[in-house]
Order: C-alpha cells, then structure tokens, then sequence
C-alpha cells in the first residue's frame, strides 16, 4: 500500500485502539476522561459526542510503517502506535498551558475551558495511560525484553521532550540564538518522538535494537523535515487551515528556524527585524513588517530548503533499511507529505 492508502487503512485502527486504551472505568470519573478525550475530538466541551478534526496521526502511522517495512506485522504494533500519539497529546495539553495558547486546531484548548490545574492533570492522565499501555504488548506475545526496552526508549524520548521544551520556552527570552541551538531544540520537543515511534515500530517487528536504530535514524530525519516545514506554517500558514492565527509565531517571539536564520543575518534589513523582535509589545503592524522582512533576508526560502535536504537525509537513511521496494515507497512518501502538508 502506499501512503495514502495506508492512512485510510491504519487511522480507524488507531483511534479504534486508543479508544480502547482511554475508557474511562465504572464511576464518577467521566469529566476527567470527557477532558482528555476533548482534546481529542471526541467529545464536545459539554462531553457530547462529536467528530472535529483530530491531528495528522503521523507518528503511530509511522510507527505501523516501520513495524511493516522491518517484516512484522503492523497489528503487533498497534497498541504501541497508541501510546506514541497519546504521548504527542499529553505534550501538546502542557503546551497549550506553557505557550498560554487558548485555540488548538480550531478550538477551544483543555486549560482554556477547565482551567490550568485540571489541564495539567489530564496531561498527566495521558502519559500514564501511553505507558500502561506499552506493558499490554504482552497480549500481542510481545517478549518481555522488548517491552522493557520499548518503555525505556519511550521514557528517554519524553525526557528528550521536555528538555526540548525548556529550551523552546528559554529561548524566547534572547535573540542570542544560533543553528546549534535551534537544532538541539528541535531535536529534543519534535524530532524525537517521530524516532521513537520509528524505533519501536522496528523493535517490536524484530526485537533487534541495531535493527530497530535504523528506523530511529530515519526517524529523527524525518522529525527535523516536520518542525522545519511547521516553522513555515506558524508563520506563513493560513489560519482557517492551520487553526492558529497567522503569524502567531511572531508574536510569542518563538525562535523558529526563519527567525533564527534572520537574527544571524548580516544582512541590513536584519537589523530592523531585531529592533522589532526586541520589542517590548508588538503591534499588527510590527508583526506584518517582520513577515515581509524575513521574506526580503531569505529566511523563507532558507527555511524551504533545509525541511527539503532533511528529507534527503531521511531518503539516505532509508536506503540502509533493507525492506520491500513498495513498503520503502510509502516512507518515502510520507517524507514528502511532511513538507508538502498545508497544517
């Protein structure tokens, strides 16, 4: 199958899982439930059912590609492909809280309907439950190192996540920023968990953790070619698209990867987008002329052309993956996907 064919395939099975996987027990504990699965579009702010557009569900699609390419069976991986997308949700609760973002595609966030502290707590509810569910692999006669592993590589990659968002958030504070630094970013609040669900695709086909490292080489590639392409799209993305305001980047002084690529410009219009990056407010006005100046310095085309030579590098690592031409078809098509998507 190729890419298109397997997010029609996979997606239904996915959210089929974490269904599954998110029932709330016998008792009173619907609302805290009905908050987790707000988010995710199952439910409306009056815990109502609903079908609103959920996210893209790439990593545990990924997760279900490797697991085929590496010669398992995609089923084997499914509760695994779970836990990796509920871990993405418990992440973007908290970021929703930390970046003080009331909209998340389209909607209302958790924390701007039921407050921060009950937030937080569903956040945590989807850690523990992508966790838990690792542990039910044993019904899918998963061996018990491999579990063990899985959950250990898993807890690295969620540490990974949350060092990466400390450098997100401190960021904002300087415009003493450089490549390295964006990269080390990156690497950590994104990159790291398109890896993971690459490396325990390959891990529960094979049990084989140098097998396994080729998919999270790939992984990791590809992961660098989304946030890339996502800086584009938090800035020049569509809001009736993206769900967020345009250039909303811009605004809470993200260090993406055009902004960085300006503030190392020696350019002489770089110098007027510092003086309006170390604003103290900006104005609608400011934020539209920041956009145009990183247009006329090149951060845009620059930008393009780093998310396309990460796919290339994803290209490079998959040819080390020995699998089926048509299964490498589809990883390859996902790669493009990632920088070609709109949202």
């Amino acid at each position: 199958m190729n890419f298109e064919q397997a997010l029609a395939h996979f997606i239904p099975q996915i959210e089929a899982e974490m269904r599954r996987l998110m029932a709330p027990p016998a008792g009173d504990l619907n609302p805290f439930y009905g908050m987790m699965h707000y988010h995710l579009g199952w439910l409306d702010e009056t815990f109502k059912p609903t079908q609103v557009a959920q996210g893209k569900l790439l990593r545990p699609i990924f997760t279900l590609l490797c697991c085929r390419a590496a010669g398992g069976q995609p089923e084997k991986a499914l509760t695994a492909a779970a836990a990796v997308e509920l871990i993405h949700n418990f992440s973007l609760v908290h970021d929703d809280i930390e970046d003080n973002s009331r909209t998340r595609r389209g909607r209302a966030t958790v924390w701007a309907l039921w407050g921060e502290p009950q937030a937080i707590n569903a956040g945590d509810g989807l850690f523990v439950l992508a966790r838990h569910a690792l542990l039910q692999l044993r019904e899918q006669e998963v061996a018990l190192p491999t579990i063990f592993e899985a959950i250990d590589r898993l807890d690295q990659t969620c540490l990974a996540l949350c060092q990466g968002q400390y450098f997100d958030m401190s960021f904002e504070q300087t415009l003493q920023v450089d490549l390295a630094d964006y990269l080390k970013m990156i690497e950590g609040k994104t990159a790291a968990l398109l890896a993971c669900s690459g490396y325990l695709g390959g891990l529960i086909a094979t049990g084989d953790r140098g097998r396994a490292e080729l998919f999270w080489q790939l992984g990791l590639a590809l992961g660098l070619a989304f946030q890339i392409h996502d800086d584009l799209l938090g800035i020049w993305g569509q809001e009736a698209v993206t769900g967020k305001p345009a250039a909303d980047d811009l605004r809470r002084r993200k260090k993406s990867l055009p902004v960085v690529y300006a503030l190392q410009s020696d350019q002489p219009q770089a110098a007027r987008f510092k003086e309006i990056y170390s604003a103290t407010n900006l104005t609608e006005n400011d934020v539209a002329e920041a956009v145009s100046l990183l247009e006329t310095i090149g951060a845009k085309a620059y930008t393009e052309s780093q998310a396309k030579a990460y796919v290339e590098k994803a290209k490079a690592a998959l040819q080390a993956i020995e699998a089926p031409p048509e299964q490498k078809l589809s990883l390859e098509e996902m790669a493009h996907f990632l920088i070609e998507r709109v949202h």
